[in-house]
């Protein structure tokens, strides 16, 4: 793997820690590790051609995501979410973007006067332009994604879109815990969704909801993003049912 020679010493073995985490992390989204599926320290450090200390780093930052369990005697084991823990997920998300979108877009709310106000002067900076435009290509790409029923391409766009858009309101702990939570309900989803035919089925109204913000149109966003947690969590709820 790349970063395993010269430089800092520590600083290549946080960089190895790191990319071995999202190497299994598109382990488990990509299906290829199953959910309760087991596995050690020593497979995982002969399999990326590793030492184990970054490979134990790694496999317990991922258990800190809630995305594997440790077993002090067995190594560590895929976690396996239920149709309730996606329910829950659902619920946390909707509140975050909500909060989120809301802070900029709510015309009464003293405090997302100042949210507004930073970024309205960020708008002006040819940067966040190219940041905009970022999102909203991305947003595209995952919308053909979704129509095609191609769930691997709409999984990294879709975590890009909302890791960016999230980015732009200037709090980076709801962004960090949006994107959090967007793993793992992926995560918990990927074991019902790679069981049928996805094309028509998923969810693609990212550049509406930009547009949308773009706007400042507060009732549409909260629409939107109300009809996308609806519409997923009805799917997994029809899928875990068989």
């Amino acid at each position: 793997m790349p970063g395993t020679g010269g430089g800092n010493g520590s600083v290549t073995r946080s960089t190895l820690r790191q990319q071995i985490a999202d190497a299994l992390r598109d382990e488990v989204l990509a299906g290829r590790l199953q959910p309760g599926q087991e596995f050690t320290v020593k497979e995982i450090a002969e399999q990326y051609g590793v030492s184990a200390t970054p490979v134990r780093e790694a496999l317990v930052d991922l258990s800190a995501q809630g995305l594997l369990d440790a077993d002090q005697h067995r190594g560590f084991r895929v976690h396996e979410y239920s149709p309730a823990d996606y329910r829950g997920m659902i619920e946390a998300r909707g509140l975050v973007t909500d909060g989120l979108f809301h802070r900029y877009l709510d015309e009464k709310s003293d405090i997302s006067r100042a949210a507004r106000a930073a970024l309205d002067a960020r708008a002006g900076d040819p940067r966040t332009a190219a940041v905009l435009a970022g999102v909203r290509r991305r947003g595209e790409e995952a919308e053909r994604a979704a129509v095609a029923g191609d769930l691997n391409i709409l999984i990294g766009y879709d975590l890009r879109f909302w890791r960016e858009l999230s980015n732009l309101f200037g709090n980076p702990y709801l962004s960090d815990f949006l994107h959090r939570l967007r793993v793992q309900s992926w995560v918990c989803a990927v074991q019902y969704l790679r069981t049928v035919d996805l094309r028509g089925c998923l969810w693609a109204e990212h550049t509406a909801l930009v547009d949308a913000l773009v706007r400042r149109d507060a009732e549409a966003a909260h629409a939107i993003v109300t009809e996308y947690n609806a519409h997923s969590l009805a799917l997994i709820e029809r899928l875990s049912a068989g």
